[in-house]
């Protein structure tokens, strides 16, 4: 009989596909979890708002993580648990370095987000897809600093180069060291900052400590790139997606199949409904 009392799940690449959408298999491999008494929850890069159906649709009653674990919230409560901003400062030394080279402006986006909503320094292809795909509205604005008031939860940086995120990850970890600032990726097109140490992993720890009060150990986690590392890290049960980079395989515990295969069945199955 396992020990893990909660099964967290990543959204993009581990539970949602190409298709956008938790297949049948995975939906129903989750009802048999919680009918032994295991909880289920999200945790993503997602906005809240953009989470949510995700929550629903697992029919999950726990606290959801979103924002790589910049907020946490219950859904039905109007206030978050938890909500850790990125400094104002770091969010202006951002900004301006992307804007004042051409170079980089010309092939990057901003995405800030704000009490839930996103703002983007321009719309794009790229912008679009994101959108479609998040479910969001999205403000554009000119002038991103006029934000810079607001209780900014994360920035993103996007390109359709991913050259162009891997030369401004080593950029900007070359900057701001983990104490300054959180820097992430979720896909190989996206750069994600939040607050300092905050993370899906420190996330999980906070819930595990104040609302759960069970030691990280009886959680299993599953996800699939490398804003899912430090979760992966921190839990009982680790697993990576079979599509997951090699990089992320390389620190869980287990390697299950992609997304496309169901990959959270197999896993499921292998270490909760297992004899």
């Amino acid at each position: 009989m396992t020990n893990i009392r909660l099964l967290v799940l990543d959204v993009d690449g581990t539970i949602a596909g190409p298709s956008n959408q938790v297949s049948p298999g995975v939906l129903q491999v989750l009802k048999q979890v919680k009918a032994q008494g295991i909880k289920v929850a999200i945790a993503t890069g997602r906005m809240y708002c953009s989470a949510y159906r995700f929550h629903q649709a697992i029919r999950s009653t726990e606290p959801l993580i979103a924002y790589n674990g910049a907020w946490i919230q219950q859904p039905g409560t109007a206030q978050p648990l938890l909500h850790r901003t990125v400094p104002s400062k770091r969010v202006a030394e951002i900004i301006d370095f992307v804007e004042q080279s051409e170079a980089w402006q010309t092939r990057v986006e901003i995405h800030l987000y704000a009490e839930d909503q996103l703002f983007l320094s321009k719309t794009t292809p790229q912008a679009e897809a994101y959108l479609d795909r998040s479910g969001v509205p999205a403000q554009t604005l000119t002038d991103m600093r006029s934000l810079l008031d607001r209780d900014l939860t994360k920035v993103l940086l996007s390109s359709a180069d991913p050259d162009v995120i891997t030369e401004l990850m080593a950029v900007f970890r070359d900057r701001y060291n983990p104490q300054e600032l959180h820097i992430t990726q979720s896909t190989e097109t996206y750069l994600e900052f939040t607050q300092s140490n905050t993370n899906k992993g420190t996330a999980l720890a906070y819930l595990a400590q104040k609302h759960y009060h069970w030691p990280l150990e009886q959680i299993m986690a599953i996800g699939d790139n490398f804003n899912d590392l430090e979760m992966l890290q921190a839990v009982g049960i680790g697993v990576a997606m079979g599509n997951a980079p090699i990089g992320v395989k390389e620190q869980a515990d287990w390697v299950t199949k992609s997304v496309e295969a169901d990959g959270v069945v197999v896993a499921v199955e292998k270490f909760l409904l297992s004899d």
